[in-house]
């Protein structure tokens, strides 16, 4: 059986080349999946959990986090849907001209955003 560190450490030195799965399903049967739960909880309540935040990478969620909207209420403010502006958060589609200069001013003004928004 891994212990949860074993087990990332084992994932670790494989990165370098692709497991086939034959060698995944070796390495989950080995697993403990219970026990990488309790110590991690363990780890957790000794203040050894770690901490981490993603920043968003593309400048469009930038913008509509800065302006504290979901994308529900970023989409509708842009005249979007929400799929169009997932797929432009993603990098999947470009906005277009008229979009663009929206998210400007979300970027440059984001309480004007959320003044609209309530």
């Amino acid at each position: 059986m891994f212990s949860n560190r074993e087990y990332v450490g084992e994932l670790m030195k494989r990165r370098a080349k692709k497991l086939t799965g034959r060698a995944l399903a070796r390495m989950e049967a080995k697993r403990d999946i219970w026990q990488e739960v309790l110590e991690s909880a363990h780890e957790i309540k000794a203040g050894r959990g770690k901490r981490t935040s993603v920043e968003p990478r593309s400048p469009i969620a930038r913008a509509r986090l800065n302006a504290g909207l979901t994308q529900a209420q970023f989409a509708a403010m842009l005249g979007v849907s929400p799929r169009t502006l997932e797929q432009w958060e993603q990098g999947r589609r470009t906005p277009s001209g008229a979009a663009k200069t929206l998210i400007r001013v979300a970027v440059l003004h984001p309480e004007i955003l959320r003044e609209i928004a309530a």
